[in-house]
């Protein structure tokens, strides 16, 4: 008996280890994926940007996320097509795993069109600044 509480200690203590890894490692943005702001420092970097690098940076910025974003809609397409050509005529539970994929493939297109409408707003900011303001 007591065999199986140590190795069920054990072996509780190992998955807590594991998870614990698992998140460490999810917390620290990868080196590939660019910059990752704030809601705060974007709002920030948006209200004192005057000079045209600074607006092709936000724009930059957003382009990025944009693209992103379509990234993860189109694997997640594949998943929904997927669960929906699998899911039989009437699921037993709402929502079904089609049901989410799409929902969660909506929430990415949506986010990368604010993402675009963002980085084309900067886009055009960047070009339209006078070369009077930038002496500023």
């Amino acid at each position: 008996m007591k065999i199986i509480k140590g190795g069920f200690f054990l072996g509780s203590i190992l998955s807590f280890a594991l998870m614990s890894v698992g998140n460490a490692q999810s917390a620290i943005p990868s080196v590939g994926d660019g910059d990752h702001y704030t809601k705060s420092q974007l709002k920030k970097m948006a209200q004192e940007a005057h000079t045209p690098d600074q607006y092709r940076d936000l724009a930059t910025y957003y382009w990025d996320q944009q693209n992103n974003y379509h990234q993860r809609a189109k694997a997640v397409h594949h998943e929904w097509v997927s669960q929906w050509q699998t899911t039989p005529y009437h699921p037993a539970k709402y929502p079904t795993p089609a049901d989410a994929a799409r929902n969660l493939y909506n929430d990415y297109v949506s986010k990368a069109a604010e993402a675009g409408a963002l980085a084309a707003k900067y886009g055009q900011m960047a070009e339209s600044v006078s070369p009077a303001a930038q002496q500023m």
